[in-house]
Formats: structure tokens, C-alpha cells, sequence
């Protein structure tokens, strides 16, 4: 009950005379001291992003609502919502620090949620065997995978060669649209050799696993993770500026994390795939049978979960 009181103090009375105090001390306001003071990336926009929600929100509300505004606008716009909250917060437009901060923090918030957007888009468009373009785009990911071995037709069983279900690929396509296949390609391309140790891999005789329709699901896994603003601080600690599709296929691709021990610069560095990760995770955990695959690719999905609750956590795909 002591805590709710003391929330319900804190909220309404106390915070705004300790931000009074703080300002008349250091003459700076708030928001100045959070763009000031804490690190880019993730901990400075997810706090000015926070700032224009919730308790804080209310109080701005009566200052024409300035920052929860700038934090819902599209790119465009946010250079003028940058001039609109330092002239609501008497900040000296000379202050290019700031300014700069500011703008970089906005322009992230905006470009997740623009990131966003495509992908959902992108994941509704459904494969489309009549589309010249998803059929260039299927045959290229065989050639990519199996580069010694001629598709003998369109329809056929070799499909299931490289962890297709059936004779046609674009039934396997149906929960994540031509997402799931634009990831497929991008990572075969781009990571060659590594997609096809983890093809071979998975055809070993016990601990096999279908390639293909594991890979649509981690996109599936991937795609979850954005949505529900999971990997805002990858991005955010990534992306100085507006986060593009690529970061997104490069997250489902390859994923470095970098923690920061206390005050000592010193980093552990983890690096691997996406894909390349969950194949290690089978082969480690050994499972009895394929059936078991929903419940390891839960216990793998809560691993990645963890990893990316810390502030510090950066995602980054390498050429």
C-alpha cells in the first residue's frame, strides 16, 4: 500500500518540484538533461520516447502537448517539431548539441515505426506463382542453396531437398507472405557458405530439421519481436538515423550482442546468425524427435527474448 502512496506522491507532487529544483540548479530542463546526459542509442530515444507517454504526457498536455506530438510524427516533420520543442522549452536554438540529439531521437522513434509498417506490409503481400518476380525470386534461392543440382521442373519433390513440406514451395509461404522468402534469399546471398553448412546440417539422420520452413519461422519470430517493439534497442544502438528493411533482414540473419560490464570497457561479444544460432541450439539440446520442435523454438525464442532486455544489446549484421 506504502508503494502506491508513495507513487501516487512522487507523480503528482513531488516530481515536479525536484524537476523545478533540478532546473533552477543546473538551468537546464528535463529534457535537456536526458539528451545531455545519457548515451546515444537506445537508453537517450527510448527515454524521450517514454517521455511522451504516460504521466509525463498529461502535464505536457497543457503545454500544447509538444514532445508526445514529436514523437508521433513522420520524418518529414521532425525537424519542425525539433523548433517547436525548443521554443515550448525556452531552448536557445543555438544549442546545436541538443538540437542534434533531439532530431537523431526522432528521427529513430520514426523510423521504427516506418520499419515496421513495411515489413507488415511486406508480410501481406502472399506468394504468387503467377508473379514473375516471386518465381525469380524462389528459383534464385535454389541455385543459391543447391548450385550443383538442375530444378528439374517448377513442381517437384526436390523442393523438399531444402526443408520445403511439399512438390510447391508457395503453400509453405501462407504465414509470413513473401517476407518469409525475401529473408530466405537475403540470408543465402549474402551469407553463402554459412546457408549451406546450416542446409547440410540439417539433414543429418537423427537431429534433422526442415531448412526452409525453420528459416520462414524464425522470420515469423523475428517479425513478432519488432512488433511488439522488442528490437527497439537493437535498432536504436544501431541505426544512427531512420532504421531501413535491411536492419530487419540482417537481424533475422546475424546478431552481435555487446554488453557493457560496470564501468570497465569491456565487452562480451556475441556473435552468430540468427538461423546459425538456433541450428547450434538443436544440435545442443538434442531433441528426441522433430515433434518436440514447437517447444524448443519457444525455450530458443525466450534465450533471444532475454538478450535483448538490456539496453546495451547491439544487433549487427557484418559483410
Amino acid at each position: 500500500m506504502w508503494a502506491h502512496v508513495w507513487g501516487f506522491l512522487y507523480s503528482n507532487y513531488f516530481r515536479f518540484w525536484l524537476k523545478w529544483i533540478l532546473r533552477l540548479l543546473t538551468g537546464k530542463c528535463e529534457l535537456q538533461r536526458l539528451l545531455g546526459g545519457a548515451e546515444a542509442g537506445a537508453r537517450r530515444t527510448l527515454s524521450v520516447g517514454n517521455g511522451g507517454a504516460g504521466a509525463g504526457a498529461a502535464r505536457l498536455s497543457r503545454k500544447r502537448r509538444v514532445l508526445r506530438n514529436a514523437v508521433h510524427v513522420e520524418e518529414a516533420e521532425v525537424e519542425k517539431c525539433v523548433r517547436d520543442v525548443m521554443k515550448e522549452k525556452n531552448i536557445e536554438q543555438k544549442d546545436t548539441g541538443f538540437k542534434t540529439n533531439l532530431h537523431i531521437s526522432l528521427l529513430q522513434i520514426s523510423g521504427y515505426k516506418k520499419l515496421y509498417l513495411n515489413v507488415e506490409n511486406l508480410r501481406k503481400v502472399p506468394y504468387d506463382s503467377e508473379n514473375e518476380e516471386h518465381e525469380e525470386q524462389l528459383i534464385e534461392l535454389w541455385n543459391l542453396l543447391m548450385p550443383q543440382e538442375t530444378l528439374r521442373s517448377r513442381i517437384s519433390k526436390q523442393w523438399c531437398d531444402i526443408g520445403f513440406q511439399g512438390d510447391d514451395p508457395k503453400t509453405d509461404f501462407r504465414g509470413m507472405g513473401l517476407l518469409g522468402l525475401v529473408n530466405l534469399v537475403y540470408f543465402s546471398k549474402h551469407y553463402t557458405n554459412e546457408a549451406r553448412q546450416i542446409l547440410s546440417r540439417s539433414n543429418h539422420p537423427k537431429l534433422g530439421y526442415s531448412y526452409a520452413i525453420v528459416g520462414i519461422n524464425l522470420t515469423e519470430m523475428a517479425y513478432s519481436l519488432l512488433k511488439n517493439g522488442a528490437l527497439k534497442a537493437h535498432l536504436y544502438n544501431m541505426v544512427s538515423g531512420l532504421p531501413q528493411l535491411e536492419h530487419f533482414h540482417q537481424f533475422y540473419c546475424k546478431h552481435e550482442v555487446v554488453e557493457v560490464v560496470f564501468a570497465d570497457l569491456y565487452f562480451i561479444f556475441f556473435t552468430g546468425y540468427l538461423v546459425y544460432e538456433f541450428d547450434k541450439f538443436w544440435f545442443e539440446e538434442e531433441p528426441e524427435s522433430i515433434m518436440h520442435f514447437n517447444h524448443y523454438r519457444e525455450k530458443f525464442h525466450e534465450k533471444i527474448k532475454g538478450l535483448l532486455l538490456d539496453y546495451n544489446v547491439v544487433l549487427t549484421l557484418q559483410d
